[in-house]
């Protein structure tokens, strides 16, 4: 019994840091993505917005260690919460029943990886070390010009857009999960538990998905 008390109150606090580091790369995507919907106010706007980021290189990496601290947590507490529950039960069910969870729940460990290899491969797209996806040159100092050139590639739109609705659904039940884990599991938030998360997982993806596709549509010049 102590044991499994033991256990218990690892796992809630392993969840804790799971549902605290996952709302700082919440507050992360939607900052970014409102920084990038800028592209839609022209080059002046968005290349402005990034100059305006680099102007102060000690808050920007105070805010990049903060993120990257977050993402490391979050990925191996994760990972450990996931071989804990296999530990828990190591014959597998006879019969495996998921009608009670959602798509999104149970796609979750395999959406956290590949976010992890998009997050990198649009790092190397579009900060270090820069790299062409088509014919043109990258310019470190005109991300603009890197967006609308990145975008008029379909295999490079297909490609954010995937991650995109793979992200919605990690981003849904990230969401989902953090209500339980701040203990608002109640049945009066059961609205709220159910729409929130589906309503800002869908304002996520529409608002990073509206980008690649107005470039390729020709929407931005």
């Amino acid at each position: 019994m102590e044991r499994r008390f033991t256990l218990t109150r690892a796992s809630i606090g392993k969840k804790a840091l799971v549902a605290i580091t996952g709302a700082v790369l919440f507050g992360f995507v939607v900052v970014h993505m409102l920084g990038n919907l800028q592209v839609f106010s022209g080059p002046e706007a968005l290349n402005g917005y990034s100059h305006a980021l680099h102007k102060v290189p000690e808050l920007l990496w105070t805010a990049r260690l903060i993120l990257i601290v977050s993402v490391l947590v979050h990925i191996s507490v994760s990972l450990s919460l996931v071989k804990q529950s296999a530990a828990a039960r190591p014959v597998a069910y006879r019969v495996k029943r998921d009608l009670a969870t959602s798509y999104a729940a149970r796609t979750m460990k395999w959406s956290g990886p590949l976010i992890a290899v998009f997050v990198i491969y649009h790092l190397a797209h579009f900060t270090w070390p820069g790299v062409a996806m088509g014919d043109y040159r990258h310019a470190a100092d005109d991300v603009y010009a890197n967006v609308v050139n990145g975008f008029r590639v379909p295999w490079v739109v297909a490609i954010y857009v995937a991650a995109q609705v793979m992200l919605g659904f990690h981003l849904q039940h990230g969401a989902w999960s953090l209500f339980q884990s701040l203990g608002l599991d109640h049945p009066r938030y059961h609205a709220v538990r159910r729409w929130v998360p589906r309503g800002f997982a869908a304002a996520v993806v529409i608002g990073n998905v509206a980008m690649p596709v107005a470039v390729l549509a020709g929407l931005v010049p």
